[in-house]
């Protein structure tokens, strides 16, 4: 497990074939950039894995799956440079899951905004509670969803993605998420999910694993491009976030 300074963690964990991957931070599960470093170095080196059939991503404790991007660091970025190799973090584990030859499973079990979305939306199958509401938040704080726009349209079309990114204020619930193809099942409870993700788990044992990864390569088809469309959609984002209006808004959501 790797701690850094912020009080955030990453924790590894391998069960009978199955990776779990647990990322926390005391804001909400946000992600600051030594978090995201992590998380796409964890999921680099499983990919080469070959005892692992499957990677379970999952945040820590009972409440918001993930609050999105730091904000604190956000607020420290002071020049362009600084802003690409911060929203260039979500693009690398974005694509890092994208090239993963294991099926990645996300166990969302609260509220997930921005960044958070789109690492949903970078599962290949999606299990979560009712309490698991989306919001695309960005353009509120001056800056846009531009990183994760392709992860979240290639799961739920431009259209849902339109409908969640165009009102920043609005919470979609789990049902819409389910609807629109952003998660696959949807539980009342957490215990139902992890009964029902154990279950599935079990399943994916059995599964012949050359067969699991070339379903993945064929269902991620069109995505190669990603690499770069990614980290001009985080240079785009980095000097958006250096305006006086993002600083401000920013500081006014913190105090909230």
């Amino acid at each position: 497990m790797s701690t850094d300074h912020t009080g955030s963690f990453l924790d590894i964990q391998t069960d009978r074939g199955i990776a779990f991957v647990t990322f926390a931070h005391p804001a909400g599960n946000s992600f600051p950039s030594a978090q995201l470093q992590a998380t796409e170095y964890a999921f680099r080196q499983l990919a080469t894995d070959q005892s692992v059939k499957a990677i379970v991503l999952q945040s820590n404790g009972s409440g918001p799956f993930c609050a999105g991007a730091s904000f604190d660091e956000l607020l420290a970025v002071t020049n362009e440079a600084e802003g690409l190799a911060f929203f260039s973090g979500f693009a690398r584990v974005i694509n890092a899951m994208r090239r993963c030859p294991q099926w990645i499973i996300g166990r969302v079990q609260g509220k997930t905004v921005g960044g958070g979305v789109g690492l949903a939306a970078a599962c290949d199958v999606v299990f979560a509670t009712e309490k698991a509401a989306v919001k695309l938040s960005e353009i509120a704080i001056g800056i846009g969803p531009f990183v994760i726009e392709p992860a979240v349209s290639r799961k739920i079309g431009s259209t849902a993605m339109s409908a969640l990114a165009f009102v920043p204020d609005q919470w979609k619930s789990a049902a819409w998420a389910l609807e629109k193809g952003l998660y696959n099942e949807v539980f009342e409870t957490e215990q139902l999910m992890d009964e029902a993700l154990q279950l599935y788990l079990e399943q994916l044992r059995n599964y012949h694993r050359d067969a699991m990864k070339s379903l993945k390569e064929i269902t991620w088809q069109g995505t190669e491009h990603w690499d770069q469309l990614l980290l001009e959609r985080a240079a785009i984002s980095g000097q958006l976030v250096l305006s006086d209006f993002t600083k401000n808004a920013l500081n006014q959501f913190k105090k909230k």
